[in-house]
């Protein structure tokens, strides 16, 4: 019994207890044990453009960042995110009091939650939702409130009426996450207004997860809640360079708000990493300085890999939902006969050659998620074609 705890009680926070071993790092190891194509796990595989890694390069070789950064993130990338706010959607924000600097959005939404949810406070997430923001709402002590996306002609939509049904007196925020992931749903101005309106007329705060802000497809078009009436100061948005930059190993993400909320978050920030990823700032802020056609060039790129995954998934006998935004595809697995999207999933690399994560990971209502499965398409051509290629042995 050397070194054992004596205690009856769990070792690990009950909090967290119902979290465990994250799907993503199960999957990913299936992968390398089976030799398979990772289309679990959200990251690209190739890196972002040149010129951005040579100013991480640079600013090593020139010592900006080998020491600790400023807490809210070196002047030189809080300005040019205020002036990427500025200049995408035309909100303005104070570079010194309304721009945090955090590692990567996941410890943006930690420190947002943290910050503003107390025991007790329910907080109104819309399921499928990334997987830390369960986590984090139970640190925080918060209840989380899940409201379901639905699949309707094709997407994924939010019923506005259940929405307005899940609020409460004890429902301290909503947490939005815009475009979508999984779902690739991107929420519709009128969706938004909607959202605006119920959040002024309750008086809730929002925090919105904009990682995917420049990868929208087709007609679809990204409005930060915080451009609409009576937002801008209840709205902490959330970036991050990763997405947008292929850069995710960096963590550069960051919260934009009034100085009252953004002050509010770095509060919990400053507790748990204090500062980091000192050289890559410096970079990122030349990133988000790159022209338009970066941008574009960017989307296009994303573009034609979702329709070469989609295509291939729908000639493989998928349902596929054909995302509007992010870079994942949700399929339904029952025309292919099957309707346990785990099971379908811990098979899929035998059977396939192919890694894919099921979204009932994502939902506190198991069951609602259970046919559906994410494929992401951050990859090469070249690896997509050989997925789909491997995935079309399903059809036959």
């Amino acid at each position: 019994m050397t070194g054992m705890t004596s205690s009856s009680r769990p070792l690990l926070n009950r909090r967290l207890a119902e979290f465990g071993t994250t799907i993503f790092a199960e999957m990913s190891a299936l992968a390398l044990k089976t030799g398979s194509i990772n289309l679990g796990q959200g990251f690209p595989d190739t890196d972002g453009p040149e010129e951005i890694r040579e100013a991480a390069v640079r600013a090593l070789r020139d010592g900006r960042g080998n020491q600790y950064p400023p807490g809210p993130g070196v002047p030189e990338l809080r300005t040019a995110i205020a002036a990427h706010q500025k200049r995408r959607y035309g909100l303005s924000y104070d570079p010194d009091a309304e721009v945090l600097v955090t590692a990567g959005a996941t410890e943006a939404i930690a420190a947002a939650l943290l910050a503003l949810v107390e025991p007790g406070d329910e907080v109104i997430a819309f399921e499928p939702y990334y997987d830390s923001y369960a986590a984090c709402i139970a640190m925080a002590g918060g209840t989380r409130v899940p409201v379901t996306l639905r699949p309707h002609e094709g997407s994924f939509r939010l019923d506005l009426d259940e929405l307005r049904a899940a609020v409460t007196d004890r429902t301290r925020l909503l947490l939005i996450n815009t475009p979508h992931n999984p779902t690739g749903t991107v929420l519709t101005r009128e969706e938004l207004t909607a959202i605006a309106e119920l959040a002024v007329e309750r008086d809730l705060l929002v925090i919105t997860d904009e990682v995917y802000e420049h990868l929208v497809f087709d007609t679809a078009e990204h409005i930060p809640l915080a451009t609409l009436p009576g937002m801008r100061g209840r709205t902490v948005s959330i970036g991050s360079a990763g997405k947008t930059f292929s850069f995710t190993g960096w963590k550069v993400g960051w919260v934009t708000g009034t100085p009252d909320l953004v002050t509010a978050v770095r509060s919990a920030k400053q507790f748990l990493t204090y500062v980091a990823s000192g050289p890559f700032q410096y970079a990122v802020a030349e990133a988000l300085s790159l022209p338009d056609s970066y941008f574009d060039a960017f989307r296009a790129d994303m573009l034609a890999k979702r329709d070469v995954l989609a295509t291939g998934l729908t000639e493989a006998g998928f349902e596929v939902f054909r995302p509007a935004g992010t870079y994942f595809i949700t399929t339904d697995i029952r025309p292919l006969g099957e309707t346990d999207g785990f099971a379908f999933c811990r098979a899929l690399p035998e059977r396939a050659g192919v890694v894919a994560i099921p979204n009932a990971v994502f939902y506190d209502h198991r069951e609602a998620g259970a046919p559906f499965v994410r494929f992401a398409f951050c990859k090469r051509v070249g690896v997509l074609e050989e997925a789909v290629g491997r995935l079309k042995s399903l059809a036959g």
